[in-house]
């Protein structure tokens, strides 16, 4: 028999006292808190597949709207925000998202594309984005009724006047995010001005059987020329007190109407946009020189009118609502940030996912001065997205990795380190779930997703290259080869 010390004696392994170990004693709830990021199960294998997940060391899927109503890892909404220094694969990673969940029936819109990345995905499946600027024939019409116009006549009232406060709701909104990037207030009695006067231009306070459709001008043109009726339901004591109470109100809208967007907001929508393709595009990059103001304006408009085109979705339309460059939607001001906020509140409802795409987690901070609620609402987006994306970021961006999105230490180092040696890398965040994950492209996701040709080649090779891709999408979509290609693709990786 052998002692509890071992055999004694030259090279025997006896020792005279124990070894010094410690022994802990935990539930497996809490190891998580003594190893954190320790290898685990992965996620269901349902939606869309990325790549490859190093924690658990399985395939990596996506599926927030399913993680949502199954209730993974305590995700309450599908909203995704995605965060990413330049050259680290976020626009790639966002697309190849949009491609595969193609695959289960999901549309994709892009409410202003400011650098024109989609365009070459677009083509790919037989869809032409359209181009908003000075000199194109495309109107946009943020005041659209959208589908909550359709069968007006025909609705029963309590249907009727749902709909209405919907659409006045919208159009409130939107209009006070307008006055607002102009540093102009927008009180209970401005709202109270310009709601009157939306419901006189359309009809419905006269009880209008059928809607008319109205545009900013014709609001801007009804404040600068008030009825007598108007002027006394909003309690002024005379004209001249309206229009002085109005005036930086009035020359906010007319900075719209007669600015540097003039005629691109404020005429009806010329853009028929087919809601049953796979993927449609905005373009805003023909407004890059007019400078940020005047994009993050252009944004407010697309995406009120956006709102209104998904407003009233049938059951099993389910959509991918991209909104790159956000930050210039939001430096306008508090309305602005709210008018983002109220679509991330919201999808839950319409059955979108919301995806929120910025270079790095303070953006949310430089919407305002430091303890304004513009800023304070901008932070809360980030609560409102069930999952992040962590793409590649410098070292100094780590301190904001902490502070605002709460990761310790090895997550940090995850984001600043592993994630930057390679494109697509990044640390997922799905809920209370952490995925170290490997986005994976095979050569025709590469053509279809790569955003760098603006920097490789020459601009007359781009310019040629998008001409011959649009050719070959008009020739071959005729016999549907390439959007099959394209999906079966999707649908095999």
């Amino acid at each position: 028999m052998v002692g509890k010390h071992g055999r004694s004696g030259p090279a025997a392994g006896w020792a005279p006292v124990p070894a010094p170990l410690q022994v802990y004693r935990m539930t497996s709830e809490q190891v998580g808190g003594v190893w954190p990021l320790i290898a685990g199960d992965g996620l269901p294998s349902t939606g869309a597949h990325m790549g490859i997940d190093y924690l658990s060391g399985g395939a990596f899927h996506v599926d927030p709207i399913g993680w949502t109503l199954s209730g993974i890892a305590g995700v309450t909404n599908p909203n995704m925000m995605f965060f990413g220094a330049p050259g680290r694969g976020k626009s790639g990673t966002v697309k190849m998202f949009c491609l595969r969940m193609m695959a289960y029936s999901y549309r994709t819109l892009i409410l202003g594309d400011v650098k024109d990345e989609y365009e070459p995905l677009c083509r790919a499946l037989g869809v032409e984005p359209h181009a908003v600027g000075h000199g194109l024939p495309a109107r946009i019409n943020p005041l659209d009724f959208g589908p909550l116009g359709n069968d007006w006549t025909h609705l029963p009232r309590a249907e009727a006047q749902r709909r209405a406060a919907m659409v006045f709701a919208r159009w409130l909104l939107l209009i006070k995010g307008l006055v607002g990037s102009q540093h102009v207030p927008f009180g209970p009695t401005a709202e109270t001005a310009v709601g009157q006067v939306i419901r006189d231009l359309t009809g419905y306070a006269d009880g209008a059987d059928q809607m008319s459709e109205i545009t900013i001008p014709q609001v801007w043109d009804a404040l600068n020329n008030p009825t007598d009726e108007l002027v006394t339901d909003c309690r002024y004591s005379s004209r001249q007190h309206f229009l002085d109470e109005t005036r930086p109100m009035r020359d906010a809208l007319g900075s719209l109407v007669k600015g540097h967007l003039a005629g691109l907001f404020d005429a009806p929508t010329t853009v028929n946009v087919d809601w049953r393709a796979p993927i449609q595009s905005l373009s805003l990059s023909r407004l890059d020189p007019l400078g940020d103001e005047a994009v993050g304006v252009a944004l407010t408009c697309l995406n009120s009118w956006g709102r209104a085109m998904t407003q009233v979705a049938e059951p099993g339309d389910l959509r991918i609502i991209i909104r790159d460059e956000c930050w210039k939607q939001m430096r306008l001001g508090t309305d602005a940030v709210k008018s983002l906020d109220a679509d991330l509140r919201l999808s839950r409802r319409d059955g979108c996912i919301q995806a929120v795409i910025a270079h790095k987690p303070s953006d949310m901070l430089t919407v305002g001065d430091a303890g304004s609620q513009a800023v304070a609402i901008a932070k809360d987006l980030m609560h409102l997205c069930g999952t992040k994306v962590l793409l590649g970021q410098d070292d100094q961006i780590g301190d904001e990795l902490s502070d605002l999105l709460g990761l310790i230490p090895m997550a940090e180092r995850i984001v600043t380190d592993w994630a930057t040696a390679a494109k697509g890398r990044a640390l997922w965040l799905i809920g209370s779930h952490v995925a170290k994950v490997q986005t994976v492209r095979t050569s025709i996701d590469i053509a279809l997703t790569d955003t760098n040709d603006a920097i490789t080649t020459p601009v007359a090779d781009v310019q040629a290259e998008r001409h011959n891709t649009a050719v070959a999408a008009e020739t071959t979509t005729s016999e549907g080869s390439l959007s099959r290609d394209v999906l079966a693709v999707a649908r095999m990786v």
